[in-house]
């Protein structure tokens, strides 16, 4: 796990990668589910956020 804190601290792709994965992730679970309204009306932010996020350390050294 520590090996993760020092990607994160080192801008390497791998980890910042599944950060902006879990993102888009948590983005459309937030979008399906029907019972709560504030992770529904934030649910297309965090989509968009986590695939810009993708986006750019899909630029980031490995």
């Amino acid at each position: 796990m520590t090996e993760f804190f020092k990607g994160l601290a080192r801008f390497r792709r791998g980890p910042w990668e599944l950060v902006a994965t879990i993102l888009i992730a948590l983005g459309v679970f937030m979008l399906m589910q029907p019972f709560v309204m504030w992770a529904f009306t934030y649910s297309f932010i965090t989509t968009l956020v986590g695939t810009v996020m993708f986006i750019v350390v899909s630029h980031f050294p490995e």
